[in-house]
């Protein structure tokens, strides 16, 4: 049997500094160091999120280690995000994936963010992985795509938001109803207490698989404006049905 091989993984493409140990496919940690800092800007500020990662990116690194009780020299790789992201986050995970590798002298990953998403599919859990070839939706808060992969190493797009992504579409209405950073926990949240047929939003129509959620947002903003101009209690009196109604319409588009 073959000796088991070991990689470091650094997340760093937004504003969650996140370090996993990998044996072979199996997670044997996973650790995440969130940033509240953004919450009373109502999302992500670059300049902020890239000083979090410079402090936590050390501590999160070792923890994860500890946990899957692997000391760095037991190591065979180091793999990191290199995009796409924030610039800014993005630099300090890289820079210090290449300068731990460089330091064990072993070999360094760059990994696509997007590629990652889908490839965690793989992950050993104890459920199935897919067969190639599959479609995937990929759905996080800056893009929205329908992926064909065909292999571990051939993608093809063939749809993707034209503008907004489903999670900004959740975090900007969540930002006009005046709920708190982040928006879309905060909507399904309420839209369980919700009746998601009282409200219709626009849905837009956009050819082939392409999505767009920046028309929705705007259609929301002016529906709830003209309503609070006749009773400014509006959005607070109706809620849970204006979250379930948005949610419905942002699952339908997708």
């Amino acid at each position: 049997m073959s000796e088991p091989i070991y990689i470091l993984a650094i997340e760093s493409s937004c504003d969650d500094t996140s370090a996993a140990v990998l044996q072979n496919n199996v997670v044997l940690s996973n650790e995440v160091a969130n940033q509240k800092v953004h919450e009373q800007y109502g999302g992500v500020v670059p300049e902020l999120a890239s000083r979090a990662h410079q402090k936590n990116i050390v501590p999160v690194v070792d923890s994860a280690l500890k946990k899957a009780n692997i000391k760095p020299n037991q190591l065979q790789a180091v793999a990191f995000t290199s995009g796409p992201g924030l610039m800014g986050s993005l630099l300090v995970g890289t820079s210090f994936a290449k300068s731990f590798a460089l330091a064990l002298n072993i070999p360094l990953i760059d990994v696509h963010h997007m590629q990652a998403h889908i490839l965690a599919h793989f992950i050993d859990d104890g459920t199935p992985s897919p067969n190639f070839p599959f479609i995937c939706l990929t759905v996080s808060g800056g893009h929205t795509q329908i992926v064909k992969v065909n292999n571990y190493f051939d993608f093809e797009i063939l749809g993707e938001t034209i503008d907004d992504a489903a999670g900004e579409a959740f975090d900007k209405t969540a930002k006009i109803l005046g709920l708190p950073y982040p928006g879309g926990p905060e909507i399904q949240k309420l839209a369980e207490e919700g009746d998601s047929s009282r409200f219709k939003f626009n849905k837009p129509r956009i050819e082939g698989y392409n999505y767009s959620f920046s028309g929705l947002k705007t259609n929301i903003l002016y529906t709830l404006q003209k309503e609070v101009k006749k009773n400014p209690n509006y959005v607070q009196e109706n809620i849970n049905d204006i979250c379930a109604s948005v949610q419905k319409t942002i699952l339908d588009i997708l």
